[in-house]
């Protein structure tokens, strides 16, 4: 059994720190310039200075990736937001025990910004739980069900490849936890951290993503990033080399 220790959560989350810049949040309260929320980009609303701002954003990184194909970096988009919300959460659950309310009213988000994704939030307010349901209602059902279907609004995305993303993002965000906590002598961080990974992959939305040995995790989908100019396979990807042409309509 994994004795968790519950602490209050600092306002700057600054335990999460030294794990990298997918688990911090900036600091709470108004951005420096007006930025949309999380809820304003999943309920199809527009900014006046984005417009579409999901469409903003994968253009953005599609300029970056170099790539002419929208699927192909909406696709990259989600997986990075994804890894962001995931590392936060997962990361306060496994070392506050307990998580921020990650209410897409509350976060702001700046689409024009670099990886990883900016987050803002509001206020910093603790759920009461710290537990597998409570970061799956937290990110899976407030976030990454709604960006999905944001998303597959816009291009022609499989459900199993945006699902194969959380999954993959997930796994991303336990391996780093894992390495930090064993790297630093909390054997107690590691376990919780694996408890809690292994049973948010029996939710069943993230149950038929992938397999996992340990803390390896390779997925049953492609997330299509060798697609980009330049790019290859993912250590996690279900290919082992990139597909050829005629396999590129099934790799979603």
């Amino acid at each position: 059994m994994v004795l968790l220790h519950v602490v209050d959560l600092d306002p700057e989350l600054s335990a999460l720190r030294p794990l990298g810049g997918f688990f911090v949040l900036r600091p709470v309260g108004d951005p420096p310039r007006p930025l949309p929320s999380l809820a304003q980009i999943y309920e199809n609303r527009t900014s006046d200075v984005y417009g579409d701002v999901l469409t903003f954003r994968v253009r953005k990184v599609a300029g970056a990736l170099r790539t002419p194909e929208e699927r192909v970096a909406a696709s990259i988009t989600q997986q990075g937001l994804a890894a962001r919300l995931w590392s936060v959460a997962l990361g306060c659950a496994v070392l506050y025990g307990r998580i921020p309310d990650l209410d897409p009213r509350l976060l702001r988000w700046d689409p024009d910004g670099s990886a990883p994704d900016d987050l803002w939030p509001g206020e910093l307010r603790a759920l009461p739980g710290g537990d597998a349901a409570t970061l799956a209602d937290a990110v899976l059902h407030a976030h990454l069900e709604p960006l999905l279907a944001a998303l597959r609004a816009r291009h022609r995305l499989a459900p199993g490849l945006l699902r194969g993303n959380a999954g993959s993002a997930l796994a991303g965000a336990a391996g780093q936890l894992d390495r930090w906590a064993r790297a630093h002598g909390r054997p107690d961080a590691a376990a919780r951290a694996r408890a809690l990974t292994a049973e948010l992959f029996t939710h069943p939305l993230l149950a038929d993503t992938g397999t996992r040995t340990g803390t390896a995790f390779r997925r049953r989908s492609c997330c299509l990033y060798y697609r980009v100019p330049g790019g290859g396979v993912c250590g996690d990807c279900c290919f082992t080399r990139p597909p050829r042409s005629s396999a590129h309509g099934r790799s979603g």
